[in-house]
């Protein structure tokens, strides 16, 4: 299975962090925050990466390369203006081919062991889901014997972790859009599936949480 990091952000709430450095190489711990999804894929038996930028995207590929350093082979879809996150998958389907794909937000940190993603599924999409955070309080979806809904009852919040199948975007056209209403179009027809996940993870969008996730990962 191949994977896909989205990257293209231009990280607003990480200002002034961010005027300079593009979010996903921005240092935490003993790493930029993308290594840490580059590493963890690998170890995952998942070596070859896509990776779509557009804000200081140079950079990007500056500093990860071909990938080799990190035994992986990365491949990158460069956006001339962010496309968000659904046009910005639709993009980079040449390079993620027919199959089954994994999909990971860039701006978040976590230990999910991406080897206990299924290499198969029922519908369209699996999303790993988390307990609400602080700044998403009333949750995104409702994990119902193992499919999301829409329902308002017991909502969880979407981690940024995910397995695709490039047919949730077949009636798409090129361009700006966000992927949130496919996923609720198709959770209307239950071809979306998901699990729980109770480990760590972080949503690193604020200079503050980068500094506390950086204090913890140093100690």
């Amino acid at each position: 299975m191949k994977a896909m990091i989205l990257a293209a952000g231009r990280g607003e709430r990480m200002r002034p962090l961010t005027d300079s450095c593009p979010k996903p190489l921005l240092q935490v711990g003993e790493q930029k925050l993308i290594e840490y999804h580059i590493r963890n894929l690998v170890q995952a038996g998942i070596k070859e990466i896509v990776i779509n930028h557009a804000y200081l995207g140079d950079q990007i590929e500056d500093y990860l390369g071909d990938g080799s350093r990190y035994d992986a082979e990365i491949f990158y879809s460069a956006e001339d203006e962010a496309l968000e996150t659904g046009g910005g998958i639709f993009k980079a389907l040449p390079l993620l081919g027919n199959e089954l794909f994994v999909l990971v937000n860039g701006d978040v940190w976590t230990d999910y062991d991406f080897s206990q993603l299924p290499s198969k599924i029922a519908g369209l999409a699996h999303l790993v889901m988390i307990s609400n955070p602080e700044h998403n309080i009333n949750g995104d979806f409702s994990l119902e014997n193992d499919l999301l809904t829409q329902s308002e009852k017991n909502k969880l919040t979407y981690s940024g972790i995910g397995v695709y199948h490039p047919r949730l975007f077949k009636d798409c056209i090129a361009g700006k859009f966000p992927l949130a209403p496919l996923l609720k179009m198709a959770m209307n027809e239950k071809q979306i599936t998901g699990e729980y996940y109770s480990g760590k993870w972080v949503d690193v969008g604020t200079p503050e949480r980068l500094n506390e996730l950086d204090k913890t990962l140093r100690s």
